[in-house]
């Protein structure tokens, strides 16, 4: 099949980007009857999973309809959805790679094509991508949330994922949700682990630093502070490579600081830097990379204020990119990546590296479609054995999908409506709040919801619900800070994450305007206006200062699915938008 003439014109343009000779952009178009035919180029492949979310077996994920980019990241990877993200990355529409990539007709799609993922079927391409080339030629790099998001990993403490990650051969990996576990669970772990851990920008507080509760760790420096390798060094394919992590920088403030009461994070370009030349002069590596959690749009600004990286595979966002965006910096060209979530993708970067450096690549982001590719038995046992003490619990079913039950998006899912309505039901509450979580696994219409599948939406470490009173002005509050980490045209300011979901309560939404001024007409599901001296009755959880009184979520919801049995949104709490029409980062948007 040949290339039409806006693909060819899109590949000339990132060859020429790259450096590249104009022979590399037909690597980068395939069209085999094998969807994981990657032809062997160079001698350098790097192989990437992140945000897997403890995901072991297969899933669904819809992607997202409304990922909105405003100021420099208006229209720009990853802020590109539905048919504007196949025009942006070339992707043809009606295909399997249309169907994994966005969210257009994917409940035809998910029939059609099956579940993804699944760490059985991961082994098998991750594997057969190895094999091909050959021993010593590759590596595995994780980008971290992996640890968490099911009820498996919550209940051994994410040890259940070391297991699997040391079973698939992971090399490296970095954290975020993995620093949610008390950090001498996280250290176990690590020491279990049977890869490298880095983290450049993890410190050990000052004050913590004389009686360290964990210096004899391998990882821990004293002099620089630092609680873990910052960086470590492979011979892949002949190559000296530089792996550099970079850990979730806001980890203490996204999540509760008091499991991690001894460690600093943070962006710090300054430090990233440093390791980076001090690396290029100690090591003489040939190549540098860096595994990121910072999400897509930390990474592609820091990728311009740090020069030296040759990659960045990040994570974070859960933004699947069919290729890397290339960021000019003082010093050349950084490759920026992004893996997508759950299991669903894995990325197959091939390099040509000679002279010291990198001369050329071919990238493949492969979606891991279950039905493709024959489970791994090693890993098919495992997974038997983790799951079978809980198995029961796990396939308890609670009520049936009357339509999809999606998490993904800057607005409330239906599977957030579920939550954000057992919490009003069983709470007795008028709004209900929910984060704006990004992982989550989907249902299907005509599909059996089960505890699993409840557990995959709420399963963290700090789970238990509230019911309190709250004014308008409070409530008005917490949704401009939310808004503004999300729509903040600064990324250094983003947390990650999307809008807090809401149960009871309709509102406008400006994403274009200024903190403070975003979030416009509060009102009750029946029309009262939100009056900001008012008081309100509100439930909620997932508190990130002092723990919350009430039950795990898990257990309300479960609840209240118990007790309708079937479920159907009769109303979806997203809000009305300004000011963003014709944003290639929406689409679908029924309240435009």
């Amino acid at each position: 099949m040949s290339l039409s003439r806006r693909e060819f014109m899109r590949l000339m343009g990132i060859a020429g980007a790259a450096g590249m000779f104009p022979s590399s952009v037909f690597a980068a178009k395939r069209m085999p009857a094998d969807l994981y035919e990657v032809p062997k180029f160079g001698n350098v492949t790097l192989l990437h999973i992140t945000d897997t979310h403890a995901q072991l077996n297969p899933v669904y994920f819809r992607e997202p309809n409304v990922n909105i980019g405003i100021g420099p990241a208006y229209g720009q990877a990853p802020h590109v959805v539905g048919e504007a993200f196949l025009k942006h990355f070339g992707v043809d529409p009606g295909g399997i790679e249309a169907h994994a990539f966005t969210f257009l007709d994917f409940d035809a799609g998910a029939e059609k094509y099956g579940s993804v993922g699944g760490f059985a079927h991961l082994k098998t391409l991750v594997d057969r991508i190895r094999a091909e080339r050959g021993d010593g030629n590759s590596l595995l790099l994780d980008g971290g949330d992996t640890w968490q998001g099911s009820g498996t990993a919550y209940w051994t403490r994410g040890m259940d994922m070391v297991g699997a990650c040391n079973l698939l051969g992971v090399d490296v990996m970095t954290g975020h949700w993995e620093f949610t576990y008390l950090d001498e669970e996280v250290i176990k772990n690590i020491a279990e682990f049977k890869g490298d851990f880095v983290a450049q920008n993890v410190k050990v507080r000052e004050e913590a630093l004389f009686d360290y509760r964990f210096a004899d760790f391998p990882g821990f420096d004293e002099d620089l502070g630092r609680a873990f390798k910052p960086y470590t060094i492979k011979e892949v394919g002949g190559v000296k490579v530089a792996v550099v992590g970079q850990a979730f920088p806001y980890t203490p403030i996204a999540n509760p600081q008091r499991f991690m009461p001894d460690w600093t994070f943070g962006i710090d370009d300054g430090s990233m830097q440093e390791v980076v030349d001090r690396v290029r002069e100690d090591e003489k590596p040939d190549l540098v990379v860096v595994i990121s959690h910072n999400g897509m749009d930390v990474d592609l600004k820091m990728a311009s204020r740090v020069t030296g990286i040759d990659v960045i595979f990040g994570g974070h966002t859960h933004d699947g990119m069919p290729s890397p965006t290339i960021v000019e910096n003082a010093s050349g060209k950084t490759l920026v990546t992004n893996a997508g979530s759950n299991g669903k993708f894995l990325g197959v970067m091939d390099m040509e590296v000679k002279d010291g450096k990198l001369q050329d690549y071919r990238y493949r982001l492969l979606p891991v479609f279950s039905n493709l590719l024959a489970p791994n038995a090693e890993m098919v046992d495992y997974i038997a054995g983790v799951r079978a003490p809980y198995k029961a619990q796990l396939e308890e079913e609670l009520a049936t999908a009357e339509e999809t039950l999606f998490r993904r998006g800057n607005f409330n899912g239906t599977f957030d409506q579920v939550i954000c309505d057992a919490l009003r039901k069983v709470n007795d509450a008028q709004i209900s709040l929910s984060p704006g979580f990004r992982w989550g696994t989907t249902v299907l219409p005509g599909q059996k919801i089960t505890m699993d599948n409840v557990m995959d939406q709420t399963c963290i470490t700090y789970p238990e619900t509230y019911r309190r009173e709250m004014t308008g002005a409070e409530i008005k509050l917490i949704l401009e800070d939310v808004c503004d980490n999300l729509f903040n045209p600064d990324p250094y300011v983003q947390q990650g994450g999307d809008m807090v979901r809401l149960g009871g309560l309709d509102y406008v939404c400006d994403p274009t305007a200024s903190m403070g001024d975003r979030i416009l007409d509060m009102a009750l599901d029946d029309g009262t206006k939100i009056e900001a001296d008012k008081t309100y009755v509100v439930a909620g959880w997932a508190t990130v200062g002092s723990q919350s009184p009430g039950e795990p979520i898990w257990e309300t919801v479960a609840t209240y699915l118990r007790d309708i049995e079937t479920v159907k949104i009769d109303k979806l709490n997203t809000p009305k938008l300004k000011n963003v029409a014709g944003n290639p980062g929406i689409a679908d948007y029924p309240f435009m």
